[in-house]
């Protein structure tokens, strides 16, 4: 009788163990992992539009690839650097760190030689 009752036991905690977690608990855990290590999007506005833009050096293509919804600079946690370049422009350089938010950046390059076409 004792192991009968010993074996009840057992096979309904082993049952308890292995059951899984409901699926809103899981996203919970998922959103407070998310939160401790903020991402966020960056939408670019440039002038020109066909000006690179560089994440922490890499090359990660046009400005007009990254101008707004649903397109944006995905950022991971941590400060990085924004770059803007083209040739004939004085580069544009900053630092970002993202807050679980989406942010919007406007960048107008200025040329770095002379104005030409036209008289003033």
């Amino acid at each position: 009788m004792r192991k009968v009752l010993l074996l009840v036991m057992v096979s309904t905690f082993a049952g308890c163990a292995k059951r899984q977690e409901p699926e809103s608990l899981l996203k919970a855990r998922e959103l407070m992992a998310e939160a401790q290590n903020p991402s966020g999007n960056l939408a670019l506005l440039c002038e020109p539009v066909d000006a690179e833009v560089y994440l922490d050096g890499v090359w990660q293509g046009l400005c007009s690839d990254f101008s707004g919804s649903p397109k944006a600079l995905r950022v991971g946690s941590g400060l990085h650097e924004i770059e803007v370049k083209k040739q004939g422009y004085w580069p544009y350089t900053t630092y970002f760190e993202p807050s679980r938010a989406r942010a919007r950046l406007t960048i107008q390059l200025r040329a770095s030689g002379p104005k030409t076409g036209g008289s003033e």
